[in-house]
């Protein structure tokens, strides 16, 4: 079905939200925040369905193979990239001001750029998705790097939403692995051994969390009969620059949504574009 942006769309996905200096602050020592009300129902559901139908399109391939036949990573959820550049409102949706003006104001930096979006939808016995750093798979030369977590209906704990090690992104925990059934094992160690704090909680329809790229976090299986649907939009500080690869992910994600930018140069081509600036 053909969906068309109205202005009162347009309006919420631009107008800002305001956040407290006790938000700020908590994000920055804590690595990550949910917060309410992003989003209203009505805009929730208009552009819900849009993700939904492009992620079940273009993923189609990854959504035939029984989830008995997949291994972790596959289990855990069907994963679509750069919907923006594939429909009109899925770009107005992951390039809304008022999510990225809130990546700028939580990191504190003068303005955001798109490193990419994605869905990651949890089918309905979908497996967990495993302890990890999203910035482990980013060459970017920067700690100010922040993905936006948007569920795209309420998301109660059997639904498999976030799981976040409290201060984590200032820790040197699980940096060199990538999402395994290693990086369950040894980075759940590492958070016991450390007296690292989770947070799990649900989250109510409208309901976002951002969390640093340092920031680690997991999230649980989907036992529920519905699929736990999810956009998500990553930051970069407009000025970071890239960095020379750390290993084979980093390289492949370099090729695939830098354009090859040059290590050292801001990636400004236009996979990249400034969402927000002052």
């Amino acid at each position: 079905m053909t969906t068309t942006i109205t202005a009162h769309d347009l309006s919420a996905l631009d107008a800002p939200y305001d956040l407290t200096d006790d938000q700020i602050r908590q994000f920055r020592e804590d690595g990550f925040i949910k917060l309410k009300n992003v989003f209203d129902r009505e805009t929730l559901a208009h552009f819900g369905e849009v993700i939904t139908r492009l992620t079940m399109e273009i993923g189609a391939k990854q959504a035939d193979v029984p989830l008995e036949e997949r291994g972790t990573y596959g289990k855990a959820f069907i994963q679509v990239g750069n919907l923006w550049q594939h429909d009109a409102e899925a770009k107005a949706f992951s390039c809304s001001r008022r999510l990225a003006k809130l990546a700028s104001d939580l990191m504190g930096v003068d303005g955001v750029r798109m490193y990419h979006d994605q869905a990651l939808y949890k089918e309905a016995g979908g497996g967990f998705t495993p302890w990890h750093v999203d910035q482990q798979y980013w060459p970017i030369d920067s700690p100010n790097t922040i993905t936006a977590w948007i569920p795209l209906q309420a998301t109660p704990i059997e639904m498999g939403p976030l799981e976040f090690g409290r201060g984590s992104h200032v820790k040197n925990i699980g940096r060199e692995l990538a999402i395994s059934d290693e990086s369950e094992q040894k980075i759940r160690d590492a958070v016991k051994a450390n007296g690292v704090v989770s947070s799990f909680e649900p989250y109510e329809a409208g309901e976002i969390s951002f969390h640093y790229g340092w920031t680690l976090h997991r999230a649980g299986p989907n036992t529920s009969d519905a699929p736990r649907k999810v956009h998500t939009v990553i930051y970069v500080d407009k000025d970071a620059t890239v960095a020379k690869p750390k290993n084979q992910n980093q390289e492949n994600d370099r090729n695939h949504w830098l354009s090859s930018a040059d290590v050292g140069t801001i990636p400004t081509g236009p996979l990249n574009p400034v969402l927000f600036a002052r």
